[in-house]
């Protein structure tokens, strides 16, 4: 069955990625291979549950790849495709937005202080 994709590329870009934690997780991984127990640890208040179904649909639309070891404890490896990779300076700009609008915001909140 074909996958459909919304028109507007930005919206195909944010059905991907919308889920906080997808952007949590992709921000782990552009590391390198990680294991659930370091993601879980790493991206902190987020429920096992929660980080399964997330893992699973990221890996359904390509953007990691899960490696299972036979062992036992069984040990899961979890690490970013090219597609997943790809995503970098999409973070990358993300973040920079988002350290230039904190600190604006601390700016503004020393202004207010000293008037």
């Amino acid at each position: 069955m074909k996958k459909e994709f919304p028109a507007c590329p930005v919206e195909t870009t944010l059905t991907l990625i919308s889920d906080r934690w997808k952007v949590l997780i992709l921000r782990d991984l552009m590391a390198g291979t990680k294991r659930f127990g370091e993601l879980k640890k790493s991206i902190g208040s987020v429920s096992q549950k929660v980080l399964t179904a997330n893992l699973r649909s990221m890996e359904e639309s390509g953007l990691l790849s899960r490696k299972v070891y036979a062992e036992v404890p069984p040990r899961v490896e979890y690490t970013l495709t090219e597609t997943g990779y790809s995503l970098e300076p999409v973070l990358d700009v993300m973040a920079e937005w988002g350290k230039q609008y904190k600190q604006k915001n601390e700016e503004k909140e020393q202004d207010i202080k000293v008037k």
